[in-house]
């Protein structure tokens, strides 16, 4: 099993994305992301969907 959460810099080397752009989507709810303490993290699931159903840039 995959992770469940991966932090922003990481999400964004995933789909090859910048953090800025990143940050606007999980704002505009396109992708998935947790508050832990400071800690922004990125749901594998929201990014896989994404991905997937060809919604990404």
């Amino acid at each position: 099993m995959g992770c469940a959460c991966m932090s922003v810099d990481d999400a964004c080397r995933y789909i090859g994305l910048k953090r800025t752009k990143m940050y606007q989507m999980i704002k505009n709810g396109e992708v998935r992301a947790i508050k832990l303490g400071r800690r922004t993290l990125v749901t594998t699931a929201s990014l896989n969907d994404l991905v997937l159903c060809g919604e990404a840039l």
